[in-house]
Order: C-alpha cells, then sequence, then structure tokens
C-alpha cells in the first residue's frame, strides 16, 4: 500500500512510535513538523521512551491490506494499533480553567467517566459520562477518573467514525508506569514528556500519530512519504509483557 493515508497527507504534525518488531513492548517517540503538507517534515524533538502494549503492536482497523505479515488488532489483545491515526482530543484530572496550555479539545473526567469497551453497546469506543448518557447499555468500561495514569492524556482518534465492533478501543497517550511498565493497548511515556507533547499539539495542524515497527516504518517510509528517523534512534527495550 503506498497510497498515502489521508490522515497523514493533511497533518503538519506528527508523533511517530516505533518499536524494534510486532511483539517488543517498548519503542521511542519523536516529533516532526512540517510547515505546509507539501513541505519536509522537520525533527521537533528529541527521542523520548515509550511503552505499548503487554503484547506489542498489530495492524489497526483500516491497515489490514498494507502487510501480508504482522497481527491484526482485536478487543482484549493488548496489543496497540499499528497505522495512522488522528490526534483529536486531550483528556485530564484538571478542569479546563487549569489547562490552559492545551489548544486540541480538553475533556475533563469525572467520577462519571466512562470509556466503553463493550461490543454491544451502541457507545462503543467512546468516552461517555454515563450519568448524563440517556441509557446505559455497556457492561464493560474504563472508570477513567479512577487510573492514575490518565491525570492527562490525548484520545487517539483509532476505530472511529463509525467504530468496528471487536476490533478495539479506548486507545490513548498516557502516563507510564516506569520504562518497564506496558500498557492494555495505549501507549504511555514520562508526565512530564506527556505535558510537553499535549502542549505542542495544535488543532490548526492536523497532529497524527504514526506507530509501526521499524521494518514496516521503514518498508513504507518512502511511499507515505514518512520522516527519516534520526540516526542516533536506538529503540530504548524493556521486558516484554
Amino acid at each position: 500500500m503506498n497510497t498515502v493515508p489521508p490522515t497523514l497527507a493533511r497533518a503538519e504534525q506528527l508523533v511517530v512510535v516505533t518499536t524494534p518488531d510486532w511483539d517488543t513492548t517498548s519503542g521511542s517517540l519523536w516529533r516532526f513538523s512540517r510547515a505546509t503538507r507539501h513541505d519536509s517534515w522537520r525533527l521537533a524533538a528529541p527521542a523520548i521512551p515509550v511503552v505499548v502494549g503487554r503484547t506489542g503492536l498489530a495492524w489497526g482497523v483500516g491497515f489490514d491490506d498494507v502487510g501480508r505479515s504482522g497481527p491484526h488488532k482485536h478487543e482484549g489483545d493488548g496489543k496497540s494499533p499499528a497505522g495512522v491515526f488522528p490526534l483529536d482530543t486531550v483528556f485530564g484530572f484538571a478542569p479546563p480553567d487549569s489547562a490552559r496550555d492545551v489548544r486540541l479539545p480538553y475533556v475533563q473526567l469525572t467520577p462519571g467517566t466512562d470509556c466503553v469497551d463493550d461490543t454491544a453497546s451502541v457507545h462503543y469506543n467512546t468516552v461517555i459520562d454515563r450519568e448524563r448518557a440517556s441509557r446505559v447499555d455497556w457492561s464493560s468500561a474504563e472508570h477513567m477518573r479512577n487510573v492514575g495514569q490518565y491525570e492527562m492524556g490525548v484520545i487517539v482518534g483509532y476505530n472511529a467514525a463509525p467504530p468496528v465492533a471487536g476490533r478495539g478501543s479506548c486507545i490513548f497517550l498516557h502516563i507510564w508506569n516506569g520504562p518497564g511498565s506496558v500498557t492494555a493497548g495505549c501507549t504511555a511515556f514520562d508526565a512530564n514528556a506527556l505535558a510537553q507533547v499535549i502542549a505542542w499539539l495544535d488543532p490548526r495542524r492536523r497532529p497524527a500519530l504514526v506507530q509501526l515497527p521499524a521494518a514496516e516504518y521503514a518498508r513504507l517510509r518512502r511511499g507515505w512519504g514518512l520522516p527519516k528517523l534520526p540516526a542516533a534512534s536506538a529503540t530504548h527495550t524493556a521486558p516484554h509483557g
């Protein structure tokens, strides 16, 4: 698949995450920007270490035909999605007037905030306040205000508009538990670095996440017009989950 994904073609800010292979649970994150969609990508910040799902990465919705090899993401598989996805909303514990550095739309998490992972619900893969829902039709959800690592984060626009039931839900960038930790399918890193990423993201520049194993990134880089990663791009490794 050499056709540039539309989300990537439009983006002027890029968060790039690579891991050494499909099964590794840690990797590196870079930020790139370009003045317009027709310009070259420029490095905006040096690499930082990240962790991903407890079983690595898998092709996400919309990318099943990209490669002949590699797993494909499903609900509960513990894998973070591989592909290109928009970064469209920030969330956190703080009230909106304390999040003035945030330029993306901001959602304050309350005791009623759920991210629904029940595949039978009409609200599957959405963040919703159950106290305001006309009908609570889900039996499984993340109670986001109870998760310390969600003190701040970014919603990854994965499997949305409309979601495909069973292909994965509740994918975020959020705070990690340290370099040896893993997630249930999100991408996580240091809180200070996350705050810098959040302050940098600008909705006018249509920010996107590109997340791939290193070999797939190298294979797709020219066809997709992805930035060349710096030479000193050794991926930070951590124990497998």
